[in-house]
């Protein structure tokens, strides 16, 4: 239980009603339906709610103290109201405040951009593991407190989940947190009050536009992160992405950077790449991991910067990370004696699909052919949908169009808005299957030994979402079960 003028400190508001110096407060809420005796609610304006219009609500239930961030038609003797500018930066300071600011008894590293998030932020937690460190992790695959697994339900938790995972890490004994943060927790304020030891930068391309309405508007969110790191923190930004430079324009941080094609801090060139994984000219000293692909070198160079900006020691810092595996729905491989290559990856913006399907075009054999297994995702980006479908068709032997998870939408009007991207010569050769896993039994049915066949936009996912409901599927899984069909 915390007395309400000390979740306060820090926060300007504009007028109190009520005495803050008396008010006992024992959790913090945004949501109504739990708001009640001792709680402060927390009125947020959200995507489709707004805490304001339900402050009668949250009152009935016991509530009596209250932050809002405009003048409300709620008058009683019994309350304690705060108003502020902006509610969702209050709610952000008062759960740091409530959990005792837990972010700075951590080595707090965020890291965003559209692609690479969660690979960096999961293998930086291996790597950190791997170096003795008892280390926590935040992503959308999974939250770890060392070992321990926390479900995942959001990229970035909202604030009050976030600072008490946080709490939580530091009770436990964890020394370091890697985190990814999206681009709706930015916008939302979800990390706002937080301090981060350092910021990464991967990379930015078409998506979220359903959220953001515009790519600029979705470049000022990613860079707001950077603006707001502290001058004790480090800003380290891939300078081989043209926005790279934009998001150090404004910062206080130590601008770093890395790069395998312009000059940088941070440097690598690929030496070889292969099915077998990567040799990379790393910083000077030549390195191999088992990870695949191009990007994935971006990844091992963003993750050994960090080390070394962590004041790591090199040769102990590559000995760990050449010992790494990929992540889960990250370019995830099967392969079975007699079968052909699949590859798992969670792609899902055009330019991810672009540059998982390069990578298999640069590794695989001559005469392997690549088989496609793609669908869009529903309530998400209408136009990404006919570019992803026209980056697939160039570019793969067969092609086969599928849902992802439709949502609340018609999925057949999304393989409509897909196909649109498809010359009439494409469409006349490309298949189109709705049930997903009838697509995955198809792909492993045309396919030979020496074929690779990609499944796209899913990646780590264990469920597909149809008309509200979440169903059991998993894509890996599925592939590794009609392969081996086939093989038997």
């Amino acid at each position: 239980m915390k007395a309400l003028e000390n979740l306060l400190d820090g926060l300007k508001y504009q007028c109190i009603i009520g005495e803050p110096s008396r008010v006992m407060i024992q959790a913090v809420e945004f949501d109504s339906r739990v708001a009640n005796t001792g709680t402060l609610f927390v009125a947020v304006k959200g995507f489709s709610q707004d805490g304001h219009d339900y402050l009668q609500s949250a009152y009935d239930a016991g509530c009596r103290c209250f932050i809002v961030d405009r003048k409300v038609d709620f008058q009683l003797d019994d309350i304690c109201l705060v108003q502020v500018a902006d509610s969702s930066e209050a709610l952000a300071l008062v759960a740091a405040n409530y959990f005792d600011e837990p972010s700075k008894e951590l080595k707090l590293i965020g890291i965003t951009g559209t692609n690479g998030k969660t690979t960096c932020a999961t293998l930086m937690y291996d790597l950190f593991c791997g170096l003795g460190y008892k280390t926590g992790l935040l992503s959308t695959v999974v939250n770890k407190i060392g070992k321990e697994l926390v479900p995942a339900t959001h990229t970035t938790p909202n604030p009050v989940a976030l600072n008490a995972l946080l709490r939580d890490m530091v009770n436990a004994g964890c020394s370091h947190c890697f985190m990814e943060v999206s681009s709706h927790a930015i916008d939302q304020n979800r990390t706002f009050g937080l301090y981060f030891e350092g910021g990464v930068f991967t990379n930015i391309s078409h998506d979220h536009l359903d959220y953001h309405k515009t790519f600029s508007a979705y470049i000022k969110a990613k860079k707001q992160f950077f603006d707001r790191l502290p001058l004790a923190s480090f800003a380290l930004v891939n300078t081989d992405d043209k926005n790279g430079l934009i998001m150090l324009q404004n910062t206080s941080a130590k601008r770093r950077h890395y790069a395998l094609k312009t000059p940088a801090d941070y440097k690598a060139k690929v030496i070889e790449n292969a099915l077998s994984g990567l040799i990379l000219d790393l910083d000077g000293t030549e390195f191999y991991s088992r990870l695949i692909g191009r990007f994935n070198a971006y990844n091992l160079l963003a993750v050994y910067a960090v080390a070394m900006l962590l004041n790591e020691d090199k040769i102990e810092t590559l000995g760990v990370l050449s010992n790494l595996k990929s992540v889960e729905g990250r370019f995830q491989y099967l392969k079975t004696q007699d079968g052909p290559t699949t590859i798992v990856d969670y792609a899902h913006t055009p330019d991810a699909l672009l540059n998982v399907i390069d990578t298999i075009t640069a590794i695989k054999k001559q005469k392997s052919r690549l088989i496609t297994v793609v669908g869009c995702g529903g309530d998400r980006d209408k136009d990404k949908r006919p570019v992803m479908a026209s980056i697939a068709g160039a570019k793969s032997d067969e092609l086969i169009l599928t849902s992802d998870n439709p949502r609340s939408e018609d999925p057949e009007q999304i393989l409509k808005d897909m196909q649109a991207g498809l010359t009439s010569d494409q469409l006349d050769t490309t298949f189109t299957i709705l049930n997903r896993r009838e697509a995955i039994k198809l792909a492993v049915k045309l396919a030979d030994e020496h074929d690779v066949i990609l499944i796209a936009g899913k990646g780590h996912e264990k469920y597909q979402e149809i008309k509200g409901v979440k169903h059991d599927f998993d894509d890996y899984k599925i592939a590794s079960e009609f392969t081996n069909q086939m093989k038997n």
